[in-house]
């Protein structure tokens, strides 16, 4: 596959690093596999479709509430604003601001699939041909050195929707946001999704969807591991299960054995007995109060939140505050 659009940096994991993680996190007890594997092309493009989905309300949600406030998003991005977009995905959302931004400097997608990366790039260079892109492909959960430096009069903002915040472990979610504060610098923002505490109906709906394309998403990461790693994972083994624990305030997703049965890795041996899971991703929910203390601990204020008007989500601009 070619592309025109050239990456900035390249700092995609090994494939020793997906297999040190995925067999770290099947040997443990309860068995894991971390949810940045979820992204290969079609992974990718599975969670595209459940952007699109009846149930999941946080992806259309989150976008009227940017359409709705525009104007004071945009205002506090500034005119000519470098854009760093973290799991940047398919760039819907990103459109919406780079259509108010006639002016931005630069665009900075960070995405781990780097065909995916690379097409989303091409689309959003072919819209706007006066606007720098530059694609990163990397691991957005480790440091990533973007060296980016701002022209006189534009700032650094970092934009990272869809509540992906919630996919890290409150401590996790302090460190990452801190690596932020140092690409940003002073004087620098953050825009981010944060999923608000509601009904539990909503939430096991959000992650059950009839149409089961939430569960094709889940067992992908299984054809992924088959992939990269060789393994012979058989999806169709597994059930998908989402579950709202409400003590840690997160949806937890996982994938349970059908049957007791053994998957192999290279020389590894997996066993799985019936009804045992391997968890592949938590989702948080927050309260503003438990969000905006999480942030202050990273060294960021809360400016101003944005929310719809049933206070099931926010879009929320973070300012970063001088670094030690």
């Amino acid at each position: 596959m070619s592309f025109r659009v050239r990456l900035y940096l390249d700092l995609a994991p090994e494939s020793d690093t997906f297999s040190v993680d995925v067999l770290g996190g099947l040997k443990q007890s309860p068995k894991s596999i971390p949810s940045k594997y979820f992204y290969d092309g079609r992974g990718s493009q599975l969670f595209d479709e459940i952007c699109e989905l009846d149930e999941y309300y946080l992806t259309r949600t989150e976008m009227a509430i940017l359409e709705d406030n525009m104007g004071a998003i945009t205002d506090r991005l500034g005119t000519s604003a470098i854009l760093v977009e973290y799991g940047s995905g398919s760039s819907l959302k990103t459109r919406m601001l780079l259509d108010a931004l006639p002016d931005a400097d630069a665009y900075v997608p960070v995405d781990i699939s780097r065909d995916h990366l690379l097409m989303a790039s091409e689309h959003i260079q072919e819209r706007y041909p006066n606007l720098r892109v530059l694609p990163v492909c990397a691991d957005y959960s480790q440091p990533i050195p973007l060296n980016l430096v701002p022209t006189p009069g534009s700032r650094i903002s970092v934009f990272f929707p869809g509540s992906t915040i919630g996919n890290f472990k409150p401590a996790e979610a302090v460190d990452f946001l801190s690596r932020l504060g140092d690409v940003v610098g002073p004087g620098g923002g953050v825009l981010l999704g944060v999923d608000l505490v509601k009904d539990e109906d909503v939430l096991r709906a959000a992650y059950n969807d009839a149409s089961g394309v939430t569960a094709a998403f889940n067992r992908n990461v299984l054809i992924h591991a088959n992939a990269r790693l060789g393994a012979d994972f058989q999806p169709e083994r597994f059930d998908h299960e989402a579950i709202w624990n409400a003590d840690a305030s997160r949806i937890e997703m996982h994938l349970i054995s059908r049957e007791p049965h053994i998957v192999r890795i290279g020389e590894d041996a997996i066993e799985l007995e019936r009804g045992e899971s391997i968890l592949t991703e938590y989702s948080h929910k927050y309260t503003l109060t438990a969000f905006r203390d999480l942030v202050s601990e990273a060294g960021f204020e809360v400016d101003r939140v944005w929310t719809d008007d049933r206070s099931w989500f926010s879009l929320q601009y973070l300012v970063a505050g001088p670094r030690a």
